[in-house]
Parts: structure tokens; sequence; C-alpha cells
């Protein structure tokens, strides 16, 4: 598998900004001091062995740990796994590539993983043609979401032909609405000058309303990490990763503070009790499961996914592990999986990132790497496991999911 897995990656390249550009109505590129940043990031011509009197380039810095702990494989998860964010295919304009359905599948049995929750399927024939590559293709291993058709959003009646596009989705076979982070940071009224849409835009409340009457959930993800709304110096954790995708920050410009996306996300959650929703990313704010929690408390209406922040979470074990605990009826299980690529090591499907997901939640080891890379793509530390007992491991692998979804795909 580790050989299909490097002539995956090596099929195509692509930028997480290229792939939102193409997503939304326009996009403004961020980045406050990037050149300067990136310069300093990128990697150069590697010093010589035995060099002595030279700084080593922190690019370059790749230390071994010295612990001797114990060290678990863990190949298959416990239970059989719905991942609930993943991406396995994309709109026509984002100019990607996709694997086809049958190889991931020979990955999926490998490690245990029943079903792929795709949540970029696109609408209209982009939709139709996933749904008869994908889901109907192999039932019940693939589903796939909507989206919605941020281009059209400045025109009149958007708001009930969107509503309405909702519904012909669902009858096409779509299980959700997705909700990228277009809306809040790219999407733009009067082209590329215009001013920011807001996520709690009224224009929006027909669609969250359509998809509470058709019983579909909404994956939403409108918010970044918290780093990503500061200065990129010597004080933001993050200064690698921004320094090399200096696109990726939000400080500055026209863009809302962090806390005011998340107020207004909050704000979407209170208007429509009966939509239900999952904030993808922990809640987009791991860094403060406290937050989080309150959140969760406050809107019974809202579930979390844990992609791509196993970083955060594995940084503060015991913390994570009372939240598991407290909220272990609201917690799903999710990569943000993507079949190729090599921006972001910490999402590229393969056996390897599952094996990291399962020791993290169902071990106690120590000091690991959160993804299989060389140098820790997010942040220079490493994780702890949850050892998660197993009536809290089911429910997070795939119960929750079933009831989010509101059908059986593993005990079916």
């Amino acid at each position: 598998m580790r050989d299909d897995r490097t002539s995956l990656g090596r099929r195509a390249t692509w930028t997480r900004r290229g792939w939102l550009s193409a997503a939304g109505t326009s996009v403004v590129g961020a980045a406050i001091g990037g050149a300067d940043v990136s310069a300093h990031a990128q990697a150069s011509t590697p010093q010589q062995a035995g060099e002595k009197g030279l700084p080593l380039r922190l690019t370059e810095f790749q230390p071994k740990s010295m612990l001797h702990v114990k060290e678990t494989t863990v190949p298959r998860a416990r239970f059989p796994v719905i991942d609930f964010h993943t991406h396995v295919s994309f709109r026509q304009r984002a100019a990607k590539p996709t694997v086809p359905a049958a190889e991931l599948i020979k990955t999926m049995d490998a490690v245990n993983l029943h079903t792929m929750v795709n949540l970029t399927g696109g609408s209209g024939d982009e939709l139709a043609a996933t749904i008869k590559n994908f889901d109907r293709a192999f039932p019940r291993r693939f589903i796939s979401m909507t989206e919605p058709t941020w281009t059209r959003a400045s025109e009149p009646g958007y708001a009930s032909w969107q509503a309405e596009e909702i519904g012909k989705a669902k009858a096409a076979g779509a299980v959700g609405l997705k909700i990228l982070k277009t809306l809040g940071l790219y999407l733009r009224d009067g082209g590329t000058t215009g001013k920011l849409v807001r996520v709690d835009d009224e224009r929006f409340d027909p669609m969250w309303d359509a998809c509470a009457r058709l019983g579909l959930p909404v994956a939403m993800h409108v918010g970044d990490p918290e780093a990503f709304f500061t200065p990129i110096d010597r004080f933001n954790e993050r200064y690698e990763e921004l320094g090399a995708h200096p696109d990726w920050s939000f400080y500055g410009k026209d863009f809302p503070a962090f806390k005011e996306i998340l107020a207004a996300r909050d704000r979407v959650f209170a208007r429509h009790p009966k939509t239900t929703f999952v904030a993808l990313h922990v809640g987009h704010w791991a860094e403060n499961l406290a937050a989080v929690g309150e959140m969760l408390d406050k809107f019974p209406n809202v579930n979390v996914e844990i992609g791509a922040r196993i970083a955060e979470l594995g940084r503060q074990p015991r913390t994570s592990a009372r939240f598991f605990d407290k909220y272990q009826d609201r917690v799903l299980f999710g990569t943000d999986a993507i079949p190729l690529g090599k921006e972001t090591p910490q999402q590229v499907f393969g056996e390897e990132l599952y094996h990291i997901y399962y020791r993290f939640l169902e071990t106690e080891d120590e000091y690991f790497d959160y993804a299989p890379a060389p140098i820790p793509p997010q942040g220079r530390w490493r994780i702890y496991g949850l050892g998660l007992p197993a009536p809290i491991l089911r429910k997070v692998y795939h119960q929750n999911a079933e009831r989010v979804l509101g059908t059986k795909l593993v005990s079916a």
C-alpha cells in the first residue's frame, strides 16, 4: 500500500487557495508581510555535514526524540469507522484530479474504514456525476454532500433558488450540505473590491431552513486555526506553516477577527434551532475546548468533528479526554482527507494517516507524530494518545455519524 500511496501523491499538486478561489465569487489574497516570511521559511541548499560556526536553518531542523516510550501500531480501527470529513471529489473548475473509487476502497478495507462522507460533492451535473461514480458504484462506502452555488449569491432571487436546489440535491442522493470558509472569508458582494459577506447574512436563512425541512445536516467550516488571524511573527506558533503558505493568513486587511467569525456563526445556530449543524475541525477552535464546550451546551442542534485537529487535541490529552467523555454523543470522527497532494501531509489519504488517528484515540502512547511527515506541518510539537474506552470509541467512530446523517451505514 505504501507504493500505491506514493504513486498517488505524485500525480498532482494543488493549493488550498486555488481550491477556494474556484469555489467563491471572488478571492482576496491574504498575506501581510508574506513575501518576507516566505523567503525566510523556504528550504534552501542544505548545509554540508560537519560545517561549524553556521546557524542551522529552521527548515533543516529535524530532531529525533531520545524518549524510550511505548510505541503502539494500530493498523485497523477497533470498530468500523465513518469518516465524516473527506474530499474525494471536487468541482471541475477547481482543476484538481480525483482518484477512482475502487482504488480508495483498497485502503478503506485495510484500515476498517467503512464509509467516507464526501463533503465536496458539488451541485447539479457535478453532484450527479459524483454520486454515480462513488455513491452508486459502492453503496454505503461513499456518500456525498452538496454545496451552495456561491457564484449566484448576489443575484436577485438567490435565496429561494438555492433552497430549491438543495431539495433537488437531496432527491439526487445528497446526504447534507457543506459550507466552506468561502462564506465569511472569501465571498464578496460586488466583485474583488466588494464587502465580505457575513456568515450570518440573512439571504442564506432559506438555505438553512431548507436543510431543516429536508433533514439534511450542515457541515460548516467558516474559521481556520486561531493563529491564522494573528501576525506572522516570532510569537506565532504556526510561523513555519504560515511562512511557507502566507496566503493562509487572515490577519489584517478587511478580514474579520477570529472571534467575530465565530460569533456570526453562532447567530446562525441560534436562528435555526431545527437545523442540525456539524461545526467541523472541533468547532473551529480546538485550541480552546472550554469555549467549544460552552457552544455545545448552548446549542443542542450542533455537533463537532475532529478532522485535521488531532495536533491540537493531542497536545492537551487530559483536557481532550474530559471533552470526549462529556460530549461523547456529539463528537464525530473525521480526517479532512484528500486523495492527492503534498502540501498538507496531515490530510493526505492513506493507511499512515488513519493509523495515527487510531493510535491517538485508542492508545495512551506518548509524544508521537500527528502527521506522516519528517517535520510537523502544523506546529513543532507532538501528541499524546487518549486511550478512549470502547463505548466512546463506538460513538465517535460511527454511531454519532449515523445519528446525524439519519441512516444506518455500519449496522445496516
